[in-house]
């Protein structure tokens, strides 16, 4: 145990030193409430694994843990040239339609990085009410969201191409839009591909799942 005198030797512990900086005026917390067009998911880092016959392996990741990021106890730095902070974030409304932005692209002062990561998500059940508070969940009758529309990106930052996968609400089927082409897709195949841009959509009570997957 470390005596009472602190000794340089005996440094405090992380929570220890938080409470203590939170005293300082310049550490206080303080909260902000803002719009969103979209929610930004941050990807990890991608670490370049190799099998034993020496092929890349492209890692994965869950979309809930991405999601996490908005669970109101996740803090993300943030670093300028001027000075480095900690924020949390937590949704206190869910619109009828939500998009996400997974962050693929990075730029620094010589050119653009992108994270092949791949998200593993469901098409349809994805419920977001312990991204809520206690109070804002008593107002939210309905939480969760079916995807809707799915743009992937494919190839080098510099020379990739899009793809569009876009549901079909009528007929409940799933089609693949690339230029001027239109393909029928499997649900399961919407998955494996490397997600850039994701559109939504709450369901509602008087709602029926036609996607089937």
């Amino acid at each position: 145990m470390c005596p009472m005198g602190r000794s340089p030797l005996c440094p405090p512990k992380p929570a220890e030193e938080k409470a203590q900086l939170l005293q300082n005026s310049e550490y206080q917390e303080r909260m902000v409430e803002s719009t969103f067009l979209y929610l930004t998911l941050d990807l990890p880092t991608a670490p370049l694994y190799k099998d034993e016959k020496e092929q890349l392996i492209i890692p994965q990741v869950p979309l809930f843990s991405i999601l996490a990021k908005f669970n109101g106890s996740t803090e993300k730095e943030y670093k300028t040239y001027k000075e480095n902070f900690l924020k949390r974030f937590q949704l206190t409304r869910l619109p009828p339609y939500l998009i996400f932005c997974i962050k693929r692209f990075t730029k620094n002062n010589f050119f653009v990085e992108k994270n092949p990561t791949i998200v593993n998500f469901p098409i349809t059940n994805v419920d977001l009410r312990e991204y809520l508070s206690e109070e804002v969940q008593a107002a939210h009758a309905h939480t969760t969201y079916d995807l809707i529309a799915n743009i992937v990106h494919d190839g080098k930052p510099s020379e990739g191409s899009y793809r569009i996968h876009v549901l079909h609400h009528g007929t409940g089927k799933w089609y693949e839009l690339q230029d001027l082409q239109v393909t029928d897709i499997l649900p399961q195949m919407i998955t494996l591909s490397e997600a850039y841009i994701q559109i939504w959509k709450r369901r509602e009570d008087d709602e029926t799942n036609q996607q089937g997957a």
